[in-house]
């Protein structure tokens, strides 16, 4: 039978008043599976990062560095994610520790709570700045090659975790809460029915959602000039496999991202819009949503895994090989013949595109 932690007892944390499990652990919970997960992610996303390391120290166009900035904080992210997280979720399954005795205060579950939205929401955040990124360098390449530098690259990453960061915060500020879920191995943002939690779980879903759609929008726009030039035979034809390089790999990064995460954000919306089943107390909630919250966020966390094997599967030299025509294609400023020639040479060196 499932247990409740009675919140009578003042000397146990908030994050565990609410916690009701009552559903039969049929194995879902194993500890070799979530350490597999972990180590496939943590060495997939090691093996990315050299990839991409070396790819930075060889390449000499500004944008295609700014461009390995931002997969650069993305593979950071989410190894970071990987390890702080697995760390408390394989140890529980190991030793099957009691959260209330451990964490009495709730600052482990607070401070993993916010791990969960932090790097939840960080890989979102950056997949949309790419998107932004991308949009503008190849829709404006001569705004963005005087615009975008490796310092603002930087800069926007920077931001892109200061607001992850604050936002993560809010529930520990009061805005929502962290509380511990089934199978009593990760907390998470409280999913009950009160104001602030509702609120909370709405700002986490909106701004994720929000995120996916930028990307979906701007990429879809982008990969239309992208095809347009690269089918206009009368345009300029140039070296220009990078672009599609990056295009695709940003498109890639937006599948993932879309397929892992969006089940969960709109399974948030959905359970804290929701009126709760008869029967069961408003701040507690029904097994089956206790089971359908793991689900998703086991999905959510496979962002993370296969992340990683977008760069490394479709690097310029795997596309190549793909389709051999890819090294001959025209420039985005092939699009912009008012400018002239001497002009375009100059500004298409630093331009997105190379």
């Amino acid at each position: 039978m499932g247990e409740r932690i009675s919140a009578n007892n003042s000397s146990i944390g908030a994050c565990f008043q609410r916690l009701n499990m009552s559903i039969p652990d049929k194995g879902i919970t194993s500890p070799w599976f979530s350490t597999t997960f972990a180590l496939i992610g943590l060495s997939s996303n090691l093996i990315a990062f050299c990839v991409l390391v070396n790819a930075y120290q060889k390449t000499h166009s500004r944008s295609r560095s700014s461009f390995l900035i931002f997969l650069c904080g993305l593979v950071v992210t989410d190894f970071m994610g990987l390890l702080v997280t697995a760390s408390v979720v394989c140890s529980y399954h190991f030793t099957k520790f009691e959260w209330a005795e451990v964490d009495p205060k709730c600052h482990l579950c607070n401070f993993f709570g916010l791990s969960m939205v932090f790097y939840g929401l960080c890989p979102l955040l950056l997949g949309a700045s790419m998107a932004v990124e991308r949009f503008i360098g190849i829709n404006k390449p001569f705004e963005r090659s005087v615009n975008m530098s490796k310092r603002r690259a930087f800069l926007t990453v920077l931001m892109v975790w200061i607001f992850a960061f604050c936002l993560g915060l809010l529930p520990i500020l009061g805005l929502g809460s962290y509380t511990l879920h089934y199978p009593k191995s990760f907390c998470f943002l409280s999913l009950s029915h009160d104001i602030m939690s509702i609120a909370f779980g709405m700002i986490f879903s909106l701004v994720g959602i929000l995120s996916v759609v930028l990307s979906f929008v701007l990429n879809t726009i982008s990969i239309v000039t992208l095809c347009k030039v690269c089918f206009d035979r009368n345009s300029v034809q140039r070296r220009r496999d990078s672009e599609v390089e990056m295009m695709v790999q940003l498109v890639g990064i937006m599948l993932i991202a879309s397929a892992c995460w969006l089940p969960l954000l709109i399974f948030i919306a959905q359970t804290v819009l929701q009126a709760p089943p008869p029967g069961v107390p408003q701040d507690i909630l029904p097994p089956e949503t206790n089971k359908y919250l793991l689900i998703y966020i086991r999905v959510a966390t496979w962002n993370q895994i296969l992340d990683p094997w977008v760069y490394i599967l479709f690097r310029r030299s795997v596309l190549r090989k793909m389709y051999p025509k890819l090294s001959s294609r025209p420039s985005i400023v092939s699009l912009y013949p008012e400018y002239s020639m001497s002009l375009r040479r100059k500004l298409t060196q630093e331009s997105v595109i190379h």
